[in-house]
């Protein structure tokens, strides 16, 4: 039973400007801290959901990033204990429009102010989040320092070295760092739903085994609702320990950082696991790296695509979907293999979103179908992916 959160008066935490945002080109914004006080540097990028912000705060995927909120009013639903996308909080800091919204909800256990200060998390209201949104837009994802201080004195230059110092997301493997540390079996729980809360799968059909680059809870559940087992192990884990395990099928996951830096050793595991004729299926991180394994290249965005309404083309059967992405790298067009088939491709700038292997059990996409938050247009891939390993259930492999 979850607990109702404690009533907290919506009036202004106060007037003073304690929060401070710094970037890497020395344009400054000033507002009210909230959060933990303290200093972090992150890439400032922007999302535009309408809700599910504490589903955005603890994707692991944002590990090395300020999250700025374009949506104005935050907080209104509260948080709980059971949404979250991992177990640590990995995201820099976060940035709001508005004053936090007084929780109103039934499943609401703690205020997002005293959520963002238990999780250490930084963050600053009350600045014009739709001048960041601009900048972030016409000049690219910058570096940036939030810092919170209850006096309001900030040691402006220091703030700035510490900014420009910083190395950035470009060539640094971050997966390493967000990844479990041992295998696990997940727990079994399926997706939400309101009559029922989070109930177990009982059926385990099919075994898959998922590389955790950074991956989301809401991933494995949909494996539950598939009727999956699922065992979790380190982005670094060798080829010839994931083949122990004799799994029906692979799963690349989502993650944060530069899939390059990462692919140093992913690379020579996936291009095993293809040899030997596994189903695999990737998401976000995984996808690119799967691209890598495949002779394809990566490069960083300019700002990404982070939000719930991004339109998708999908080829295969001539339709469009409305995903959830967040991603600031992206599989470059140019010198595609020839094995390689597009499948999806977005409609906002014309990027890759879906590939796969003309002649293998083999597909990904950039975006990501378990939602959590955002439309649940393409929860179908879970299908495929479960369809290709009934396919090839009777090839040998060990």
């Amino acid at each position: 039973m979850i607990k109702k959160a404690k009533k907290t008066n919506s009036k202004k935490i106060s007037d003073k400007q304690t929060g401070i945002l710094v970037l890497e080109n020395k344009k400054i914004f000033k507002g009210i801290g909230i959060g933990y006080q303290g200093t972090a540097t992150g890439e400032v990028c922007f999302n535009t959901s309408l809700t599910g912000y504490q589903e955005i705060i603890s994707d692991p995927s944002y590990a090395g990033q300020i999250i700025n909120f374009t949506f104005p009013h935050i907080g209104n639903v509260g948080t709980n204990s059971e949404d979250h996308e991992s177990d640590k909080i990995w995201t820099k800091g976060v940035i709001f429009n508005s004053e936090i919204t007084s929780p109103s909800n039934y499943r609401s256990f703690l205020h997002l102010d005293a959520w963002l200060k238990k999780n250490k998390i930084v963050g600053i209201t009350g600045l014009d989040t739709r001048n960041l949104t601009n900048f972030i837009r016409d000049k690219g994802a910058p570096k940036g320092t939030i810092s919170v201080s209850k006096t309001g004195k900030f040691n402006i230059n220091k703030i700035i070295s510490t900014t420009t110092k910083w190395s950035g997301l470009k060539n640094l493997d971050l997966a390493k760092e967000v990844t479990t540390k041992k295998n696990y079996l997940w727990k079994g729980f399926k997706t939400w739903k309101k009559q029922t809360g989070y109930q177990k799968n009982k059926q385990k059909s099919f075994h898959v085994v998922a590389i955790d680059y950074g991956i989301k809870k809401n991933i494995l559940r949909y494996f539950s609702d598939f009727k999956c087992k699922v065992t979790v192990v380190p982005c670094n884990a060798s080829y010839e320990k994931i083949s122990s395990l004799k799994p029906d099928g692979i799963f690349l996951s989502n993650g944060p950082g530069d899939p390059a830096a990462t692919g140093k050793y992913a690379i020579g595991i996936i291009r095993n696991l293809i040899r030997k004729n596994f189903p695999i299926f990737g998401i976000c991180l995984g996808h690119q790296l799967l691209g890598l394994a495949l002779g394809a290249k990566t490069k960083k965005m300019k700002l990404g695509h982070r939000g719930a309404n991004h339109p998708v083309k999908n080829f295969i059967n001539d339709s469009v979907e409305i995903t959830s992405q967040n991603h600031g790298f992206e599989i470059v067009k140019e010198g595609l293999p020839k094995n390689l088939q597009i499948t999806h491709k977005s409609l906002f700038d014309g990027g890759i979103e879906g590939i796969r292997l003309k002649n293998k059990p083999v597909f990904s996409v950039q975006y990501h179908p378990e939602s959590n938050p955002g439309p649940q247009d393409s929860v179908y891939l879970f299908q495929e992916f479960i369809n290709n390993i009934k396919k090839n259930a009777k090839k040998k492999r060990y």
